[in-house]
């Protein structure tokens, strides 16, 4: 069976973090969404959030599923008998940092394989904390993340714009 982890923080998830989900969803039998709690971090949202988010998001793909992990990300491939790992690259400073990190995991598990997607060029912008930047100053960012997202982010962020129109 060919099963991978697409990895991130997802906070929060964006159509951005879909679209690449999109490009590889046919190329193997599960791929599993591995929602990082990382305790170093201070994310708007809670792992909880984040993991429902993208569930909800994913929900129409049957070989999708989504777990939390901490940790590294080679114990969680290992644990779930994932051989690839999925990260998606916006632009060739992505894939500088992406091809470090993809190294030092194969060293640590040799079984584990990167797989690079380039973004689509319509959401190779397209990044969390850009969504959350662009939504605490009053800007919409319906385009970017699904309306469940926005919600959230709206309640958290407050009413100043994050669901406005345009």
């Amino acid at each position: 069976m060919r099963r991978a982890v697409y990895p991130g923080t997802f906070d929060p998830i964006t159509n951005g973090h879909l679209d690449i989900l999109r490009h590889v969803v046919g190329l193997f039998d599960e791929i599993i969404v591995g929602v990082l709690h990382n305790p170093a971090k201070h994310p708007l949202f809670t792992v909880d959030e984040r993991v429902e988010f993208a569930r909800e998001a994913t929900q129409g793909y049957a070989n999708v599923s989504v777990a939390s992990f901490s940790g590294l990300l080679v114990d969680f491939c290992r644990a779930r008998d994932a051989s690839y790992i999925v990260r998606g690259v916006r632009n060739p400073a992505d894939l500088q940092v992406e091809m470090q990190m993809a190294q030092m995991n194969e060293s640590l598990y040799p079984e584990v394989h990167t797989l690079f997607v380039p973004a689509s060029p319509a959401l190779s912008f397209v990044s969390s904390s850009l969504v959350k930047d662009i939504a605490s100053h009053g800007g919409s960012v319906r385009a970017f993340v699904s309306d469940v997202v926005n919600d959230a982010l709206v309640r958290r962020i407050g009413q100043n714009g994050a669901n406005a129109e345009g």
